[in-house]
């Protein structure tokens, strides 16, 4: 059996994970292009789905090759980031969701900008991935697709529309959930305690 590759933070920027998050943010522009230029909203769809291929591939790729960095693990959220924000303005300008669904996502990643700043205060780094975080990002990019293909009449828009409502639904809740929790972590290490003795603490309640 072959040992395992060690994971390391490397000093490089030109690895292969960081270059897929590179072009997972070049689709950012070509996406906004497709949907309020030509409405080509099925190939809109394909930058979508590529993007959510190589955000998975670029973690899996980083772990086995030992090339999880510190631009990486940036890179990473920001470009999920980006996504939803470019989807939330793309879908508010064609009047898919109303301009409040939109505000209410936008206010949560407002929250985590402070919540950053004020770490950096503290002379803390980014907190990391929270998977309820990464699950509530899941199911947002979901909706969005799903809510283009709902602009139409037939059966199959009005079952991705209703799908897609109940994904932006969910993914919403557990991004504000998402969004507590950090805020939570970030008081717990603004007042001294470090992420393993926060694991710590959890455990002994329960």
């Amino acid at each position: 059996m072959a040992e395992p590759v060690e994971i390391r933070d490397v000093g490089r920027i030109l690895t292969l994970p960081n270059l897929l998050s590179f072009a997972r943010l070049a689709g950012v522009p070509l996406f906004l292009w497709l949907v309020l230029g030509p409405r080509a909203d099925g190939w809109a769809i394909i930058v979508l789905a590529v993007s959510g291929f190589t955000d998975w591939l670029d973690g899996q790729l980083a772990r086995r090759l030992g090339q999880v960095s510190t631009l990486g693990k940036l890179l990473d959220p920001f470009a999920d980031r980006l996504y939803i924000l470019a989807v939330l303005f793309a879908l508010t300008v064609r009047e898919i969701i109303p301009l409040w669904l939109a505000a209410l996502i936008i206010l949560r990643d407002v929250l985590m900008a402070g919540l950053l700043a004020l770490l950096r205060r503290y002379g803390h780094g980014p907190l990391p991935v929270h998977f309820l975080g990464k699950a509530a990002t899941f199911c947002l990019l979901y909706a969005f697709p799903l809510l283009f293909l709902g602009e139409g009449t037939n059966g199959v828009a009005e079952a991705a529309r209703v799908a897609g409502w109940a994904f932006a639904i969910w993914g919403t809740g557990l991004y504000w959930w998402a969004g507590v929790l950090y805020a939570h972590q970030a008081y717990q290490l603004i007042r001294g305690r470090t992420p393993a003795q926060q694991a710590e603490e959890g455990r002994l309640r329960t």
